[in-house]
């Protein structure tokens, strides 16, 4: 256990901007430790929030209200596999990277890959519905998820769902997936594993402009071609990611699309051969396959990587998370620049194209007096920007404490209070991850400058705010 102010400092952050520090933090080493821990913090009335790895975007793994923090690094077991019925048991501790490594050697992977899968754990990948590259095919965090073992606010422990693809009774596992912590504790986990496709072409798609990259995203949908991947960079990142990663990218390019087809080999032969030509007709002037696993391992280098690369150019970038229907793309990412001039800022965007999921990036200097504010500012009109357009304000990186302000432009007041009365019957108490998910009060509501002199840097924590995803 923590107590030490300067090791609880090291738990006030995640990837988001804000901050939450905690009275304590616990690492459980089973599922009996974390009911025991639950039942304590019950009794004396205290708040608790489950933490997995700190990879995540919204401060939903932050304790806002102070109390004790679960880390689950401990639990970090594969426990059973089956093979034949393609399925894994695993404690939420596991890192998501690892679980496909485990069962390559059969064929077999975990198909959702967040950008952080090398640190991400699936734990919070359940937490927070996790999304990644090759969601746009094989589909979210939720679509993989059978069954769990969930530790509730006193204590008790349930089971939900199983080994079946469709358990009987209320969807119970879809309920928890995606509910940021505010549920229960989830301490098991079954997920389903997915066939390693036979073939696989990566493509990189280069163009002069933004709107010819994303009218060639809408055309690829238009024409029935659905890929495993596509990912958009512009021309800003592009520069800022090859200096670094050095992965051959274009840097005098206005965009690329990094594009991906899996399957059996003759499918996904001719899939690729549809995205060269509609890239084409959309004004590529170059398409290139990459021609072996080293160069396509290069160029997904180069896209897991682009936050951490950005890293070096500012000491502080925010990361958005908004949805957007696809044929919005071209009309979107121009105002969303207009915004970004208009508070100062240059923003880069690298997101997930195929699905209409931006990440745009504020970078600043949070020293600068103002700055932080003028990029929460920009932020906020960024993600109604979003909803303007017919989308959402998070497709994968939840609302926590970071968007709980924002909920009122998708939902109305009746509809809020109907999944209040779900998180009640549930987390009666309120103790279970409080101020996260819904609209807090004024006194905890506010995005809050980081205090000068306390930033990460000086804690060895890399980048406030650069977290992959």
């Amino acid at each position: 256990m923590l107590t030490k102010e300067e090791e609880l400092r090291l738990y006030e952050y995640d990837g988001s901007v804000e901050t939450g520090r905690p009275d304590c933090v616990v690492f459980p080493g089973n599922k009996s430790e974390v009911a025991e821990i639950a039942r304590l913090v019950n009794r004396y009335a205290v708040p608790m929030v489950g933490r997995g790895a700190g990879t995540g975007l919204s401060g939903g793994a932050l304790a806002r209200e102070g109390g004790v923090q679960v880390v689950f690094s401990r639990m970090n077991r594969i426990l059973a596999v089956d093979y034949e019925n393609q399925r894994a048991v695993v404690e939420p501790g596991v890192v998501n990277l690892e679980l496909s490594r485990a069962v390559a050697r059969a064929g077999l992977q975990y198909a959702p890959d967040p950008s952080s899968q090398k640190s991400c754990t699936i734990g919070g990948n359940v937490s927070e519905n996790a999304g990644g590259p090759h969601t746009l095919r094989y589909g979210v965090t939720t679509n993989h998820i059978l069954g769990l073992e969930v530790v509730m606010p006193d204590g008790e422990t349930y089971r939900i769902g199983g080994a079946a693809v469709d358990a009987p009774g209320y969807d119970l596992v879809g309920l928890f997936v995606g509910s940021e912590g505010t549920l229960g504790l989830v301490v098991e986990i079954t997920a389903k594993l997915t066939r390693l496709p036979e073939s696989v072409k990566t493509l990189l798609a280069v163009f002069e402009t933004t709107d010819d990259a994303t009218e060639t995203v809408a055309a690829l949908t238009a024409r029935g071609i659905t890929p495993a991947a596509c990912e958009m960079m512009d021309g800003w990142t592009i520069r800022v990611v090859e200096s670094w990663i050095h992965a051959g990218l274009p840097t005098d390019a206005g965009a690329i699309l990094l594009i991906e087809v899996d399957g059996p080999k003759e499918a996904a032969e001719e899939q690729a051969e549809a995205v060269v030509e509609t890239c084409r007709a959309h004004k590529a002037r170059e398409v290139r396959t990459a021609k072996d696993e080293r160069e396509r391992e290069a160029l997904w280098k180069a896209r897991k990587n682009a936050f951490g690369a950005v890293g070096r150019v500012a000491p502080d970038c925010y990361v958005q998370d908004g949805v957007i229907p696809r044929t919005r793309l071209p009309e979107t990412l121009r105002r969303i620049a207009e915004i970004g001039k208009r508070h100062g800022f240059e923003v880069g965007n690298i997101f997930h194209a195929g699905d209409g999921n931006l990440h745009p990036m504020l970078c600043f200097d949070h020293r600068e007096p103002g700055t932080f504010e003028r990029a929460m500012a920009a932020a906020s009109e960024i993600i109604a920007l979003c909803v303007e357009m017919g989308g959402s304000i998070t497709g994968e990186h939840g609302v926590g404490m970071e968007k709980d302000r924002l909920m009122p432009l998708l939902f109305s007041e009746a509809d809020l209070e109907l999944m209040k009365r779900v998180r009640g019957a549930l987390n009666p108490a309120g103790l279970l991850n409080p101020g996260k998910l819904f609209p807090a009060s004024k006194s905890c509501g506010e995005i809050r400058a980081p205090a000068m002199g306390r930033g990460p840097n000086e804690l060895g924590e890399g980048v406030r705010g650069v977290t992959q995803r």
